[in-house]
Parts: C-alpha cells; sequence; structure tokens
C-alpha cells in the first residue's frame, strides 16, 4: 500500500545524477532525512543557509533539520489531525514558513 496522503510532488525524472552533485555534507545530511527531498530543493535551502550562516556546514545541517521537522508537522496536522504530537509543534509558530529562516538565527 502505498502512501498517498502526502503534499510531496511525484517525481518525473531519475535523480540519481542530480543528487551526485551534491556536495558531501549535504548528500549525508539527506541520507538521514526522514523526508525525500530533492536535489534541488535540498540545494537551494543548503545554499541559502549557508550564505545566512557564512559557510558554517553545521548551522545549515541544522537549518534543513528544523525545516524538515515543520515539513513533518505540517504534513502530520492535515493527515493524522492536529492533535498528533507533531502537528502541536507547529501550532506554536503559527504563520511561519517551514524553509525560511528562524527568527533565533
Amino acid at each position: 500500500m502505498k502512501n498517498t496522503a502526502t503534499s510531496l510532488k511525484r517525481r518525473r525524472h531519475t535523480p540519481m545524477p542530480a543528487f551526485d552533485r551534491l556536495p558531501a555534507e549535504l548528500r549525508a545530511w539527506l541520507h538521514q532525512a526522514a523526508l525525500p527531498w530533492s536535489a534541488a530543493s535540498a540545494l537551494r535551502l543548503w545554499q541559502r543557509a549557508l550564505h545566512d550562516h557564512g559557510g558554517d556546514t553545521g548551522a545549515a545541517r541544522a537549518r534543513l533539520t528544523r525545516a524538515e521537522a515543520c515539513l513533518i508537522a505540517r504534513d502530520a496536522a492535515r493527515i493524522w489531525g492536529p492533535g498528533h504530537p507533531a502537528a502541536r509543534r507547529q501550532a506554536a509558530t503559527p504563520g511561519a514558513h517551514p524553509l525560511a529562516a528562524s527568527a533565533t538565527e
């Protein structure tokens, strides 16, 4: 049975060549990621995070982790309802864009 209750888009191409061109630290982060990030969206957020943090790869990884948590929370509320623990975390920051920089950065 497939999980069709996700807001993620379906792939229409082979993603491996783009994945292979990603920086090694970003590929390592994607390896442990819970969501199936596209190479393009992961690279876009990675580059923005590196720019915002003066090239600090640790801060960039943390930014991707926070963005992923927000995306999971958004989907959790829609799929399992507002009472799901992940959905409650998202409710704590209403209107926050999941890929935007946090106020503490």
